[in-house]
Order: C-alpha cells, then structure tokens, then sequence
C-alpha cells in the first residue's frame, strides 16, 4: 500500500459467490468517514489493482493546486452523471502531507562558501542519511550512507539549528544560511509527458456499457469544462486506461470480422468454382448475428452478461460455422442440376429434403455441446457465458431462417441469371451490328 491508500483482499469460501461481497463492503465503507472505497472482483485477464474495467481521466498542468481543484471537479461531477460507479483519485486531491521546506539564502550561503547543492547534502545526511558510495560484496552491491547520530533531531522546529560546518572550518546554523518552512503537500506526484498529473479512475457499474460511461463522461463533464476555457491550454484533459484499450479491441475485432468474411468467401469461391453462390452462402451469417444478440438478451434475462471481449468473438466464430448449412444446400442442389438434370426449383427441394436431416443433427450436436457453458453457472462462468449464448443464438436463429431464405434466395439468384444469359443470347442473335463482317 502506499503512504494514502490500504489495499485489502479478500477471498470468498464459495468461488461462485464472489459477487455478492461488493453490496456487503459498499455499506462497511459508507460508516468510515474519510475514505474512498473501491471494491472490485479480480478477473483472470486483469494486471494489477487498477486495471479490469475502468476509465482512466488524465488531468495534466503545471500548477499542483490548480490541478487538485480540477481533479475534485471532476470527480464530484463524475459521480453525479454516473451514479453507482466507483470513483478514486490517483493520488489524493488534498495537501494534507505535512512537508519541511529549506529554501537557500543565496547570498549568506555564498557568504560562508556553501553551494546550494552541498547544503542539500548535509541537510540530507542530518535527517535522513545520504549515499556517498557503495562496494560490492559477493555480487552484491552494498550502499555506504552517512548518516547523523541517532537522535540528533527530535523536534520539526529545532531543524534550523542543525550545525554544518563551512569550507573554512567555522560552524554555523542551518537557519543562518536557509529559511525553514512547514507546510502542506501532496503525499505523491505523478507525472504524464513530464507535466504534473493526476488521474481519476472510474469503474463504471455493470448495468452501463463502457463506451456509454466514456461517452458519458466527454459530454457531460469534460466537454462543459473545455467550452468555458477551464481544459485545454496548459491543462488538459484525456480517457486513457481500459477505454484506450477497449477502443483498439474494437477496431481490431471490426477488421477481424470483416478479414473471417472475406477468407470465408474467397475459399467458397474457389471451391464451387463461382463468385455467384457464395453470396448466397454468405446472406445466413447476417440472420446467425441476429442469432448471437437474441442469444445474448435472454441470458440477460436472468443474469446480467456485458458484451466484452470474449464474447465477440463469439461473432467471429459464427461466420465459419454457420455457412455449413447453406453450403449442404447449395452444393446439394448443384448436384442435382448437373448430375440428374434436374430444373433449379426441383433441384432446391430436393436438396432442402436431403440434407435436412443431417443439418438438424449436426446443428443439435454443437447446440448440445455448447449449452452447458450457457446453463451452468460456476466459478469464472462470466468468462465464457457470453460466447456460449451466442454462438448457440445464432445456430438456431440461422438454422431455422437458413432452411427458408437461403432456398429461396438461391432459387432468385438462378432465375436471375437465368433472365440475363437469355437477354444476351437474344440481342447476339437478333441485334443487327453483333454479326460478324468479313471485308474484301
């Protein structure tokens, strides 16, 4: 812990439970006066006390004290438009660290040929004790400090009586070269892009998405602030932490999306040897997302699951298994046009007919499969929850949906082109100017 914080840990006899600690110690630390709580669970992926799910609003300025009302600004505000997030400060917004300013008098110091740099020294070596060397001892590296008599000092306001000796041998005060001040400071000092910062950390609570909590934030708080001049300049203002890293999941997960839909078609399109039918293959992965949010609602029904990370890539997964179906009933039906001649709409049912049976069990094997992650509840269950309603969401949706449209769009998609190659074929053989001309 350090100087103005206490970390406490604590561990639930049911691992299942966890939750059901926060309320318990968000009403222990209503009764103590003074403090500022933040309770979180631990999660697998999380590193460190401040990461998990949190925002982090960056304040950064030259001026401590100007900053500190900033910060407590912004931290009364963020409380008032988030209501049941947990708020804290990095470090304290308070000056309530007692400090012993020594302030060289330049001119007496010269006077008794003391720089400022050898009385920081000796003040340093008479409180506190100073490194003048080191040796190494085994591989070790031991420091050597000088350091004053145990005892020495005793009372803050007898430090400008502490002796130092001159370079000509004379001894003096410390209070005849310096002026001693005590006052109030902060307990720590942080720093971003060398500018003095502090940070007001937000855990948003579950039922608020991130990205509403971050956009929240920029329009209620800090925009007001930056449209009356009090953010921008010399003191700025950012969202850094999870929201950076939310951000980047996003775009990275967006492009994966895309990048598993292109592959996904350009394979299919290379194996039926057309750029036509994977269209047609491709139209179930929109109805399998309808499948995955649906999915995720009725888990939300009775147990509260956020769309994170994992469970987008439950999407991801989606757009490779739920072209099976349609590819069972595009290629079956092409097998029936070419190897027995049959018409397109013959074809389509047949096919529809043929590989109903094993589309129902394969989709009723992985359906199975995956409801045990959706069902049963235990310890960690929050991590795969997500993933698992929504790839079974979207299996039934696009089966169901799969088996009506996907017949009917390919039997268009014939028709149509169909109509096109006859179009053609009539204005080569009956459009004057498309025949051949031989010239003498």
């Amino acid at each position: 812990a350090m100087a103005d914080q206490v970390f406490l840990g604590v561990t639930a006899r049911k691992a299942d439970r966890v939750r059901e600690l926060i309320p318990v110690f968000q009403k222990v630390n209503a009764e103590m006066p003074g403090s500022i709580a933040f309770i979180t669970q631990f999660s697998m992926f999380q590193q460190g006390f401040s990461g998990g799910r949190s925002i982090d609003i960056e304040l950064s300025g030259p001026d401590l004290e100007h900053l500190i009302a900033l910060g407590s600004e912004v931290f009364e505000k963020v409380r008032k438009v988030l209501p049941g997030a947990q708020v804290r400060p990095v470090p304290s917004l308070d000056l309530g660290n007692p400090e012993v300013h020594v302030r060289t008098d330049r001119r007496r110091a010269a006077e008794m040929g003391i720089s400022n740099r050898d009385l920081g020294t000796m003040v340093n070596v008479l409180i506190d004790g100073a490194k003048a060397s080191e040796y190494r001892y085994e591989g070790h590296e031991i420091d050597l400090r000088v350091v004053a008599d145990t005892g020495h000092l005793q009372r803050t306001h007898l430090i400008d009586q502490l002796p130092l000796s001159t370079p000509s041998g004379e001894l003096i005060t410390l209070g005849s070269v310096a002026a001693i001040e005590i006052v109030s400071g902060p307990a720590q000092i942080a720093h971003v892009e060398r500018e003095r910062a502090i940070t007001i950390k937000v855990s948003p609570s579950e039922e608020i998405p991130l990205q509403l909590a971050m956009e929240t934030i920029e329009n209620d708080v800090l925009g007001p602030m930056r449209g009356q001049k009090r953010l921008g300049g010399l003191y700025r203002a950012r969202l850094s932490g999870t929201a950076d890293k939310l951000t980047l999941t996003r775009r990275s997960l967006q492009r994966n999306f895309i990048l598993a839909i292109v592959i996904t078609y350009l394979l299919m399109a290379a194996l039926f040897e057309s750029f036509l039918y994977p269209f047609v293959i491709l139209f179930s992965v929109p109805l399998a997302a309808l499948g995955g949010f649906l999915g995720l609602a009725v888990v939300n029904l009775f147990t509260y699951q956020a769309l994170d990370v994992l469970t987008m890539l439950g999407f991801i997964i989606l757009v490779g298994t739920v072209v099976n179906n349609a590819i069972l009933i595009v290629h079956q039906s092409l097998n029936h046009m070419r190897e027995e001649s049959m018409p397109p709409r013959q074809a389509i049912r047949e096919a529809v007919h043929n590989r109903i049976r094993p589309i129902f069990m394969s989709v009723s094997t992985s359906i199975c499969g995956m409801l045990p992650l959706v069902l049963f509840p235990g310890a960690g269950s929050e991590l795969y929850r997500g993933l698992g309603s929504v790839v079974v969401g979207g299996l039934i949706v696009s089966t169901v949906f799969t088996l009506i449209l996907v017949p009917a769009l390919f039997s268009l998609v014939l028709d149509a082109r169909e109509n096109l190659k006859g179009r053609l074929y009539r204005r080569r053989d009956h459009e004057p100017g498309l025949e051949p001309t031989f010239d003498r």
